[in-house]
């Protein structure tokens, strides 16, 4: 498999990326093609005694920044990093793209560059997230903040066609992201969407509320991508403000300090689950190809499981399997 990694996107771009890459090389069956400014990737290599033949550069002159407009920056800076990784893709060179870089570009490039698939309307961001029953789904968290009933029910579908196919949950239960469980609740686009849910064949059981994204209740959970960024940035900052209520406490006295010591082994674990670079990075679900969206602050650790992420979707064929789905439904 050949992943091209944008070189160029994230806060810590090209290091971080790099260093990920190469790793990545060294762990999993792929071929790392790094998409950037040559003399910037080419430093960054010389920091390793050895770096595997399978770690290749394709120079890229431009960089889409994180504040630039989606549209126009992908219009025109066509030799950007971003662009040039979605293009690789579609000249057949790569068969999957991560990114840490602008969220928008990387969804604007890789929807007109590689198109949508047969019956999908609007692409949308899925990322797993750790619950008390494993992992779930949240679809989407930013690729689309004004939907229609019809896009969020192709998000559930695809969402479905996800964890039954990559995460091997036979009939995934989905939810509908609301402020409440009663059908009568939400704004009118939201009641519309229960309707169209209730009619896919999918395992729909009904709204969730927020507190269910992490409890367990469902397995996928639909909104839309404004709100579904913002639960996504508001769990992000509760999980580091909790970690930082928790070391606060143990460092308050000795006695703090080594009941902590006795529990290290609990606490590893569980910063373990809670660290999003475990997981690697988001799936851009709808594309007519295999792109990974990484934080923008991503760690080398994060780039090289987004690597792994995208490897393992090119395996297990999961385009085909959404395809199926939507035609069924």
């Amino acid at each position: 498999m050949r992943i091209a990694v944008d070189a160029m996107g994230g806060d810590y771009a090209p290091r971080a990326i790099v260093e990920g890459a190469v790793a990545a090389a060294k762990e999993y069956d792929v071929d790392v093609i790094l998409v950037g400014k040559k003399q910037a990737i080419e430093t960054e290599l010389k920091r390793y005694k050895k770096v595997s033949k399978r770690v290749i550069i394709e120079d890229a002159s431009e960089i889409i920044g994180m504040d630039e407009s989606a549209a126009t920056s992908v219009r025109r800076k066509r030799d950007s990093s971003i662009v040039k990784a979605i293009e690789m893709i579609k000249e057949g060179r790569a068969d999957a793209m991560v990114s840490a870089g602008n969220t928008g570009a990387v969804v604007c490039a890789a929807s007109l560059g590689m198109g949508l698939l047969p019956g999908i309307e609007r692409p949308g961001i899925a990322i797993v997230t750790p619950s008390l029953a494993g992992r779930s789904l949240l679809v989407d968290v930013g690729a689309n903040i004004n939907p229609k009933p019809i896009h969020l029910q192709q998000y559930a579908v695809m969402a479905t066609a996800y964890f039954r196919n990559v995460l091997n949950i036979p009939n995934p239960r989905v939810g509908l992201l609301n402020i409440g469980e009663e059908e009568t609740k939400g704004p009118d686009y939201v009641k519309e969407t229960y309707a169209f849910l209730e009619k896919a064949k999918i395992n729909f059981v009904g709204n969730v509320e927020g507190k269910d994204i992490f409890s367990g209740k469902c397995d996928c959970v639909v909104c839309d991508g404004f709100v579904g960024n913002i639960a996504l940035k508001i769990a992000e900052g509760l999980a580091e403000v909790i970690a930082e209520f928790l070391k606060r406490q143990i460092y308050s006295n000795i006695w703090s300090k080594l009941g902590a010591l006795l529990m290290m082994r609990g606490f590893k674990r569980f910063r373990k689950q809670m660290d999003y670079s475990e997981y690697g990075g988001a799936l851009l679900l709808g594309v007519n190809g295999i792109v990974i969206i990484g934080h923008g602050r991503s760690s080398a650790k994060a780039i090289k499981n987004a690597i792994r992420v995208a490897n393992e979707e090119l395996e297990k064929n999961v385009n085909a399997k959404i395809i199926e789905e939507i035609k069924a439904l």
